[in-house]
């Protein structure tokens, strides 16, 4: 049987497998609890977070359905939503699956997982609104992991109606 990935990596205590745990599960909680002010706390500074087509992806294209190049750029999206943009009000719910530590760099790791958000508006039933995974680098700031990039690669070519929340 081939080892994973993981295996191939300098040992990876258990500390650092739950501190990976630990802010995949703290990150979902924040967005399915509608924190959003905290939501850029994840971060460090000069951060990269889109989201973007699988298809370009894949194809090693830029275009991205959102995309933010610093912290300060995170802010001003938690302003946006929370000040405003004007839609009808709904929840999310994050189901993250399948961490993976890919690689360990010299500041700090590659990790991917699998996500799964699903969307609730009011008086309708749940709905499937984005799925896909998550290609990051973390990396140690002020003894906490930080997200140096969040990509969240979407499988469909289409979004539902428009993208407000983070994935």
């Amino acid at each position: 049987m081939a080892a994973s990935p993981a295996a191939a990596l300098a040992p990876a205590g258990l500390e650092l497998r739950f501190a990976i745990l630990d802010i995949y599960a703290a990150y979902a909680a924040c967005l399915d609890e509608q924190r959003y002010n905290e939501w850029p706390d994840f971060f460090v500074d000069d951060c990269i977070y889109r989201v973007q087509p699988r298809e370009n992806f894949d194809r090693g294209l830029p275009l991205a359905t959102l995309a933010f190049e610093s912290k300060g750029m995170l802010r001003d999206r938690v302003y946006a939503i929370t000040q405003t943009l004007f839609h009808a009000p709904y929840y999310q719910r994050h189901i993250i699956s399948g961490i993976a530590l890919q690689a360990q760099r010299a500041d700090g790791y590659d990790v991917t997982a699998s996500y799964l958000v699903l969307r609730t508006k009011q008086n309708e039933p749940t709905e499937v609104f984005n799925t896909g995974r998550y290609v990051d680098v973390l990396e140690w700031q002020d003894g906490e992991l930080k997200f140096r990039s969040k990509l969240a690669i979407f499988d469909s070519e289409l979004i539902a109606n428009s993208l407000i929340y983070p994935i």
